[in-house]
């Protein structure tokens, strides 16, 4: 029998479904986490991670693993991919290297990695918060995208499309590196990323990497537009709706930008926009979708993302087919406040389609809408015949929700 350890931060939503992951195929699993409660919920080993601090990390990982060794480490969604990768190296176990995995999670070293290899990318430039807004926006072309190096969940990314707007955007996103949560190491606490826009078509790759190759597991469409000034996903939906050519150059690209990396074991989630002059690659995560949004996915013979992820570790057979539509509204947050009040969620529940609406912030608990935001109101998840079939559902499910938010007390 296989041993794993699970890497899973306290923010994860994922403990559930790849414990059971795990319980199906029989694989033993000792969980790390940066908190108890987390720990608190599984019956297994167990093991506190500091995740803040690599080194402590592993070596608190190493001395648990001296009595009873790990066949392989698995992270859980950011803010344990870094130490997952180090922890196996140190492990001498199956991994990615950890600087190709700190380039996958810094947005200036993702950029300059593309760029050496030669892959078709923005214009780009970092800039220090030290800097005066005013000057820079006279340097740089509009329409442009402000990101913080290391957020997610397009926290902190911004559109710019003048002077004005640049300026407004640099000292919003200096307030928001400067929040206590936002976990912003080195470079990235004192600097931003500029970027030309690039207009387009987005999806997102769902994929796995064995021995630096990549299998597509999935190819979502984002049927709503994603213009700016703020980029908050919403519907992901697959199959896409795309031909073979446009399927192949999106393989090729994303190919293309895991080898930039250096990439070369584990799954992967990716970002990129596609229009005439061709496939943009836009991030590229060392981790699989985040949220619950990978119960959107199923696979031949009820397999699921998680089941697919922990194969690989322990070197299980693998072959993955799609089975039918799936897709997963990422539920937004109307207005900023304090949330009181859910109201439709039967109704949601009872859409045609729909498997699940999740509502993952209580009620009494401040939400924040994006940019300053990090967080969904929760997930909608729903199966269908057809991905017109689906996207129609999540939309119905959605409409029949009622969010009561009431103002933040100052």
């Amino acid at each position: 029998m296989a041993r794993l350890l699970l890497l899973i931060p306290t923010t994860s939503y994922r403990t559930h479904d790849f414990l059971t992951a795990a319980e199906r195929l029989g694989v033993e699993v000792v969980v790390g986490s940066d908190q108890r409660q987390v720990l608190a919920e599984v019956s297994g080993g167990t093991v506190e991670v500091d995740f803040k601090d690599t080194e402590t990390a592993v070596r608190q990982i190493a001395q648990y693993a001296a009595a009873a060794p790990f066949d392989a480490v698995v992270a859980v969604d950011d803010g344990a991919n870094i130490v997952a990768a180090a922890a196996a190296k140190a492990l001498g176990l199956p991994q990615n290297e950890p600087e190709a995995v700190l380039a996958a999670r810094n947005k200036y070293r993702f950029r300059q990695r593309l760029a050496a290899a030669g892959l078709p990318g923005p214009e780009f430039r970092l800039v220090p918060l030290s800097g005066d807004p005013a000057k820079i926006a006279r340097e740089v072309g509009f329409p442009c995208v402000l990101k913080p190096l290391t957020l997610a969940m397009s926290r902190g990314v911004i559109r710019a499309d003048g002077d004005n707007s640049f300026v407004d955007a640099f000292h919003r996103i200096a307030a928001i590196i400067a929040q206590p949560d936002a976990d912003t190491p080195g470079e990235a606490a004192d600097h931003l990323l500029v970027e030309s826009y690039i207009p387009g078509t987005e999806y997102a790759v769902e994929g796995l990497i064995r021995e630096g190759g990549m299998e597509i597991l999935a190819v979502f469409d984002k049927p709503d537009p994603l213009d700016g000034p703020y980029f908050e996903e919403t519907i992901y939906v697959t199959p896409a709706r795309i031909d073979a050519g446009r399927r192949r150059a999106i393989a090729e690209a994303v190919q293309a930008a895991v080898s930039a990396i250096g990439l070369a074991d584990g799954p992967t989630h990716i970002d990129l926009r596609v229009n005439e002059a061709g496939v943009f690659v836009l991030e590229v995560d060392a981790r699989s979708i985040g949220g619950y949004c990978g119960r959107s996915l199923r696979f031949a013979g009820g397999v699921r993302l998680e089941e697919v992820i922990l194969r690989q570790a322990a070197k299980l057979p693998l072959e993955v087919s799609e089975a039918g539509a799936g897709g997963v509204m990422m539920i937004p947050i109307p207005s900023s406040g304090v949330l009181r009040k859910v109201r439709g969620k039967e109704a949601a529940a009872a859409v045609g389609g729909v498997a699940e609406v999740a509502i993952t912030i209580p009620l009494g608990q401040p939400v924040l809408q994006l940019p300053e935001g990090s967080r969904y109101l929760g997930f909608i998840i729903a199966h269908g015949a057809t991905p017109e079939a689906v996207t129609a559902a999540l939309r119905q499910a959605h409409a029949a929700l009622a969010f009561i938010i009431s103002p933040a007390e100052m």
